[in-house]
């Protein structure tokens, strides 16, 4: 991971570090809203004597050195807001270094904020080339040579537009990598979603982002947009005036030792309830339930336990080390239960029992669909917090707006609170799933997990997860510890499988380390 020491205000200034992925990914990285980006400014600004643009283009220029050290042109698209600012500041800073740099400014701004204009004013007296509208076609460029795209900032709320948008067009067109400050244009800040179209947002090779991690980087279109993604603090430690942070970075978990007196009881029961065999047409989804069962035994359950909906099924032909059981031969106060993972329409005559007497609960797919439906199974999930019981609710975002009774777009548009309101409407954990899986639990601060890949959107993964969660619960986890560790666990095996080897989700159950 390159550091980058300073010239100018090397004190103010904290080196540039990879922020994901990266080779620390064990601590929790506080991320907040645009809201509290702007008290960070405000407070730390107060108490610097540089501007923090100034800051912000001298890291942006360190690092476009580092991730394009044989570059013969750097072109620089600046905005009329402060972002442009930020690449003017860099623009300065690259052409000090001896580098060929230019600046296009797609709108011409009539009035610009304060520390804009200022950089402008030094850009003109540094002599760099400033020319209004847009640069000549990409392929002026070679792949050797960068981009740096400065068009819109954490600010940003409406979709992209006029010269703006014929901007975010030539940067995506571009042979030439592309380093975007602070967030790539076109992308929501707080929720991760392009501000307009999906092609209307800048693909970026790497970003810069300045003080703290935003929530859209890591969540929704934002970890496709952001290419590599760095940190640029700027000194910046949470002073007290900006409160709790809005979210963490799920870090990575530790390696679990078990003790050598120990014994299969000392890990807890996971049992399954779930593959129904008549549903979907005859097909049944009985395979959620074994993958489920897999991924539960493999991620250290004691025993695991497996209860069709149907009390006649048998099906002796898959996992030995899964034991097979009668629903209503299960000791539910005693277990710890997966319902849900292929449930069908079945599913529903179990959840009575389930919720009430379950001791420790993982609801998935078709149990959340269940309670969704049913506002006597709602009371019974939201009485078992009382009970001592605790739950984990582990819906994707359909499911998400069906227990919230809102669509799957006002979910998307704000992933955290979404989570957060089904976790105390519920009085459970909540993991969401999706690009940027959220985790949450009232009273404490929420986590975006950052592992995980598109080869994960394959069915059978979920109930692979659900099947982790429950695995790391029955080993003496709590519920909290238990949603993380699986979920950046799960990530994590996605992120490391190779490149030439097709990922199933039976072999992902099979693959905890």
């Amino acid at each position: 991971m390159p550091q980058h020491t300073g010239t100018s205000h090397p004190h103010l200034l904290s080196p540039v570090q990879a922020l994901w992925p990266s080779d620390d990914a064990s601590r929790c990285q506080a991320v907040w809203r645009r809201a509290g980006m702007l008290r960070a400014e405000q407070a730390l600004q107060a108490r610097s004597t540089h501007a923090l643009m100034d800051l912000a283009g001298l890291a942006s220029a360190r690092l476009a050195q580092a991730v394009a050290p044989h570059a013969q042109h750097i072109w620089v698209l600046a905005g009329p807001g402060n972002n442009g600012g930020d690449g003017l500041e860099a623009a300065i800073h690259l052409q000090e270094a001896g580098l060929a740099v230019r600046v296009w400014l797609p709108v011409p701004a009539s009035q610009r904020p304060a520390d804009a204009q200022r950089a402008w004013t030094r850009a003109q007296a540094a002599g760099i080339p400033i020319h209004e509208g847009l640069p000549p076609a990409p392929d002026a460029l070679g792949s050797h040579d960068l981009c740096i795209d400065a068009l819109l900032g954490t600010g940003a709320r409406r979709p992209p537009d006029g010269a703006l948008l014929a901007a975010i067009a030539w940067l995506r067109a571009s042979p030439a990598p592309v380093l975007a400050i602070d967030l790539p244009s076109g992308l929501d800040a707080d929720s991760g979603q392009a501000l307009g179209q999906p092609e209307q947002l800048v693909r970026a090779d790497h970003t810069l982002t300045m003080l703290a991690p935003k929530p859209g980087l890591f969540m929704g279109a934002g970890r496709d947009a952001c290419g590599t993604l760095w940190l640029a603090p700027l000194s910046f430690e949470a002073p007290g005036a900006c409160g709790t942070p809005d979210a963490e970075i799920n870090p990575r978990p530790p390696i679990a030792q078990r003790l050598h007196a120990s014994h299969k009881g000392t890990h807890g029961d996971v049992a399954i309830v779930g593959g129904e065999s008549t549903a979907l047409r005859g097909l049944g989804m009985r395979g959620a339930a074994w993958l489920a069962a897999s991924a539960a035994l493999h991620a250290g359950a004691g025993r695991t336990l497996l209860a069709w909906p149907e009390t006649s099924a048998q099906d002796d032909t898959l996992l030995e080390d899964i034991m097979l059981r009668h629903f209503e031969a299960l000791d539910l106060p005693k277990l710890t239960v997966v319902a849900g993972c292929g449930g069908g329409r079945s599913i529903v005559a179990q959840m009575g029992a389930v919720l009430q007497r379950s001791a420790r609960l993982v609801l998935d797919a078709d149990a959340l669909n269940a309670v969704a439906a049913d506002a006597w199974l709602q009371e019974l999930l939201r009485a078992r917090a009382g009970q001592g019981r605790p739950t984990i609710l582990t819906p994707h975002p359909l499911e998400a707006a069906r227990l919230l009774g809102c669509s799957t777009a006002d979910v998307q548009s704000d992933r955290l609170l979404a989570a957060q309101q089904l976790a105390e409407r519920h009085h459970a954990t909540v993991v969401l799933k999706g690009s940027g899986t959220v985790i949450a639990q009232t009273g404490l601060t929420p986590r975006i997990n950052p592992t995980g890949n598109g080869r994960l959107a394959i069915g059978g993964t979920g109930d692979v997860l659900a099947g982790f969660m429950a695995g790391c619960w029955a080993s003496g986890l709590s519920p909290w510890q238990a949603a993380c560790t699986a979920v950046w666990r799960h990530g994590h095996l996605a992120d490391a499988w190779p490149a030439d080897t097709p990922l199933t989700a039976s072999a992902l159950a099979r693959c905890w380390p």
